[in-house]
């Protein structure tokens, strides 16, 4: 079936791979042109092949990297000319345990890494096309930012910080963009897999609706986001979860 062209552009962070390329994914089949980046260049360009060359590119580089963002908003402008949505999905969970042994190192490097680094993006896509032309952005956090994560808790902290900037975006660039975060749980990708690895059929028990999460979930949730379908909803975080928080304090 041939996909009409939206004549739209959205740039994709940490997309080669799990809920970005997902993400990605969802995008190009309604019609959309697609950058992604992330630190993999050969992961990109298998991604990107999959997509198709014809309706997607990347940018190699690390999220938190200033120069990187700057370039990926140059070529995705360049080649397309606009960049209608950014899906800020780029993220790092390197340390798992409690918080009373966190390295403070750590911790910088993942609030760097998943809330600053969506930050500068939002920025330069904002400066770049959106303020005078509008759009959308989703920033993707986690239920880990809702709820307590035990383990997890630097990835917990930094996902409600992303959370608060959804609302503090989504306040300063109305009415022109509208901000919006998405909240998965467990997600079936190589990132998540140390969380059900092994135990899938007893992690997915816990959900209400029966399985884990795969990427398409999250990519129908950030192209509703991005549709005129939401366009009187900004701020807002989206959980999607399989229904696992109406389990909250069952036992």
């Amino acid at each position: 079936m041939t996909v009409q062209d939206s004549g739209k552009t959205a740039l994709v962070t940490g997309g080669s791979r799990g809920i970005g390329y997902g993400v990605a994914e969802a995008l190009i089949a309604r019609g959309d042109r697609v950058c992604i980046t992330g630190r993999n260049e050969d992961a990109l360009k298998e991604a990107v092949d999959k997509l198709g060359a014809d309706r997607a590119m990347y940018v190699a580089g690390k999220a938190h990297d200033e120069a990187h963002q700057a370039v990926a908003v140059e070529r995705i402008m360049e080649a397309y000319g606009r960049v209608d949505f950014l899906v800020n999905n780029a993220g790092t969970n390197p340390v798992f345990g409690p918080m009373a042994d966190l390295d403070l190192n750590v911790a910088r490097k993942v609030y760097e890494t998943n809330v600053i680094s969506a930050l500068g993006f939002a920025q330069r896509t904002w400066k770049a096309w959106q303020s005078e032309h509008g759009g959308a952005i989703v920033n993707i956090a986690s239920v880990a930012g809702v709820a307590p994560s035990p383990f997890i808790g630097a990835y917990g902290m930094s996902k409600a910080a992303m959370i608060n900037l959804t609302v503090q975006l989504a306040h300063e660039f109305s009415p022109k963009v509208r901000v919006n975060a998405i909240a998965p749980a467990v997600i079936k990708t190589k990132f998540a897999e140390a969380l059900y690895e092994g135990r899938e059929e007893e992690a997915a028990a816990a959900y209400p609706l029966g399985r884990l999460g795969v990427p398409s979930d999250i990519g129908g949730a950030a192209a509703f986001l991005t549709s005129d379908q939401s366009d009187w909803v900004t701020g807002q975080t989206l959980v999607v979860d399989g229904g696992i928080f109406l389990n909250a304090g069952v036992g």
